[in-house]
């Protein structure tokens, strides 16, 4: 018997919470409970007197399998809605970064050559060191990391994706 092996698809979750104690950890543990992988994680206070959050995910599933996790997902008390962003349509998603390269000579110049190939930033600087803040897609931050590697990368620090819906309307 064969069973055939649905293709698993990445998703971009934006799921609004009441901003109370312990969500974030609820969440993380239904997805660790039934073997789901978070790719990305972030979360914000989205209200004005801090009681609703928004906790951005991004992970990669089947089809059936993304139905069963945006269903326990709002199974949960504090949820208020869970959005699919992928399945709604076009959105935006960006990343931020601060990558730490150290070097001296031509290794320095092709670091800041790079870095304004990439529109990063320049945050600090020392005689021996930048670190340059770049942002935008995970295709390009990727990137960006791989080619610092060439020239002196010793440290990176990432946001996770953070993601909206395209248009007028809120999601």
């Amino acid at each position: 018997m064969h069973l055939k092996e649905e293709t698993r698809e990445r998703h971009t979750l934006a799921v609004i919470v009441d901003n109370e104690p312990g969500i974030l950890a609820r969440i993380a543990g239904m997805f660790t409970a039934r073997g789901y992988n978070i790719e990305s994680l972030t979360v914000t206070d989205i209200s004005e007197d801090d009681l609703v959050s928004r906790i951005t995910i991004v992970t990669s599933a089947s089809p059936h399998v993304m139905e069963q996790i945006i269903a326990q997902l709002d199974r949960l008390i504090p949820v208020h809605k869970v959005i699919d962003l992928t399945v709604l349509g076009e959105h935006v998603e960006r990343e931020l970064a601060l990558v730490k390269v150290v070097g001296r000579g031509e290794h320095r110049i092709e670091a800041l050559r790079l870095a304004d190939v990439y529109r990063a930033r320049v945050v600090d600087a020392t005689i021996e060191s930048f670190v340059f803040e770049v942002t935008g897609g995970s295709e390009k931050i990727d990137k960006f990391v791989e080619l610092m590697r060439e020239v002196g990368l010793v440290e990176v620090a990432r946001t996770g994706i953070v993601a909206i819906s395209r248009g007028k309307d809120a999601a």
